[in-house]
C-alpha cells in the first residue's frame, strides 16, 4: 500500500511526462505575420485600392497589429492600417460607419474589446489590396 508521499510523488511525475508529452507535440505558433502570408499563399496582389465594395464580402479577420483581411469570395483584400495598426486585436470587435455600401481608406473603425465592451482604440484605414488566386498552366 502507498503512502501519501508516494502518491503525490507518483502523480506528479506522471503529470510531468504528460506535460512533456505535450510539449514535443506543440507546433511553434505562427506570428501574425506569419498567418497572413500563409492566408495569402498562391494569390497575387493587384493594384491597391481606396474603397472596397462591401456587399461582396463574405468574411472579415484581425490580424494582431498587423492587418484586417476582408474576404470576398475569389479575392481578399488586405488591408494594413495607415494608423492604429498596433491597437488591431483579433479578440476585437470592429465598428465601422461606411458611407453607403463601400468602405474607404478615408475611414475609421473603432475597435471594442469583445468580452467588456469598452471602445479600445481607432484605426485609420490604408488602401486596400486585392489578392486572387494564381492560375496554373492549365488555367484553374
Amino acid at each position: 500500500m502507498m503512502n501519501t508521499a508516494s502518491r503525490i510523488a507518483a502523480a506528479l511525475a506522471a503529470g510531468s511526462l504528460l506535460l512533456a508529452g505535450a510539449a514535443a507535440d506543440a507546433k511553434p505558433r505562427l506570428t501574425p505575420e506569419q498567418e497572413l502570408a500563409k492566408t495569402l499563399e498562391g494569390r497575387v496582389a493587384g493594384k491597391p485600392q481606396d474603397c472596397l465594395y462591401l456587399p461582396r464580402v463574405i468574411s472579415t479577420r484581425i490580424y494582431d497589429k498587423t492587418a484586417i483581411v476582408y474576404d470576398a469570395g475569389n479575392t481578399i483584400w488586405v488591408n494594413r492600417p495607415d494608423s492604429g495598426a498596433s491597437t488591431l486585436d483579433d479578440n476585437d470587435i470592429m465598428v465601422t460607419t461606411p458611407f453607403g455600401s463601400q468602405l474607404c481608406s478615408v475611414d475609421i473603425v473603432r475597435m471594442v474589446d469583445r468580452n467588456v465592451g469598452f471602445w479600445r482604440g481607432s484605426i485609420g484605414l490604408g488602401k486596400f489590396v486585392p489578392y486572387t488566386k494564381v492560375k496554373d498552366a492549365k488555367g484553374s
